[in-house]
């Protein structure tokens, strides 16, 4: 969705921790927005505004390296990964599907989507062989998608109609979400829903969400699930950021049902929900530009553990390190319990 801008003031003033943080610590410092992270190799790879793409060490940020996947100064906010290559897409159109060899990090764009409603969201490898991206609808509002399959991108084609006003949020790269049966799709705007895909068939179901909706500017940002079953979903509305009503839900039924948790006792706007490895729900950390918040009861209640602004996006490196990127930088939080 158009309307999640990316210049939201570098925050520098003093920043206040609670006793669960042990240490935050900048590792990348740069004139760029950043939504969309990937860790592998030690490393936190990134994408982001005017056209950048790199890494970042995670033992030894001196080693860092960026390069410039596109002359035209693209947006991307998103990025995916399979064994040999990254995949990113610029936002807007025409919508360029780039590949970025993971040796030699030379780009090349291998799949390209010229309608002017073009805006892809998100991007989600299943695994090595499987990923799915979704983009704005068309004017015919058939959800529309593209899968990579057998090493090539090309449309999914299927006949799931939107609601008028329905959308998606590139906030983070994480309005996918995927398990070995299961994809799931969150959506925004005039209505929010959960739109779950049988990886075996390719037949999707639709559920309606209890979630804030109505507005362009609100619904479900971000959703995270562990095994087929247990699912969490943030967001809000990122012209109020400090509402916090209807704005977390979980769902124990992989989807169907969802249930609001601690309405009007959160932090507020969440653009990132991650559970923590090794879990199985019970504890996870979500970000949204204007706070840090951690629940360990499965997401009925939330903590806020950090005033920390301007981060959109956050991924486990270990059971108790994360990293955040967002606006101008990339960090690294160590939490302790």
């Amino acid at each position: 969705m158009k309307k999640i801008f990316s210049t939201l003031l570098l925050s520098v003033g003093v920043i206040t921790f609670s006793q669960q943080i042990d240490s935050f610590e900048t590792i990348l410092s740069d004139k760029i927005s950043i939504r969309a992270i990937e860790i592998e190799d030690h490393k936190v790879w990134y994408s982001g505004t005017d056209s950048k793409f790199g890494f970042v060490d995670l033992e030894n940020p001196k080693n860092q390296k960026q390069i410039e996947l596109y002359a035209g100064k693209l947006e991307f906010r998103t990025l995916g990964k399979d064994k040999n290559s990254f995949y990113t897409i610029n936002v807007g159109s025409p919508a360029r599907f780039f590949k970025i060899d993971k040796k030699d990090l030379k780009p090349q764009v291998v799949f390209t989507d010229p309608a002017k409603t073009a805006f892809y969201d998100a991007l989600h490898f299943v695994n090595d062989w499987l990923a799915y991206t979704f983009s704005d609808a068309d004017k015919d509002n058939i959800l529309k998608l593209a899968v990579y399959k057998n090493g090539k991108w090309e449309t999914f084609k299927n006949n799931l109609m939107l609601n008028t006003g329905e959308a998606a949020f590139a906030a983070s790269n994480t309005n996918i979400a995927s398990s070995e049966n299961y994809l799931w799709i969150a959506t925004g705007g005039k209505t929010s829903r959960i739109l779950k895909m049988n990886l075996k068939n390719g037949k999707f179901d639709t559920f309606d969400t209890p979630f804030v909706q109505g507005e362009s500017s609100q619904g479900i940002y971000s959703i995270d699930f562990y095994g087929d079953e247990f699912g969490v979903a943030v967001g809000g509305d990122y012209t109020k950021q400090e509402a916090n009503i209807n704005n977390i839900a979980t769902t124990r039924d992989g989807g169907k049902t969802w249930q609001i948790q601690a309405s009007g006792q959160n932090a507020g706007y969440m653009t990132c929900v991650k559970i923590k490895p090794g879990s199985k729900g019970e504890e996870m950390i979500a970000v949204g530009d204007q706070n840090i918040s951690y629940s360990s009861d499965f997401g009925k209640t939330w903590k806020k553990i950090s005033d920390e602004k301007g981060l959109f996006v956050c991924q486990w490196i270990d059971g108790n390190t994360v990293v955040f990127a967002g606006n101008g930088r990339i960090v690294t939080a160590r939490l302790k319990f």
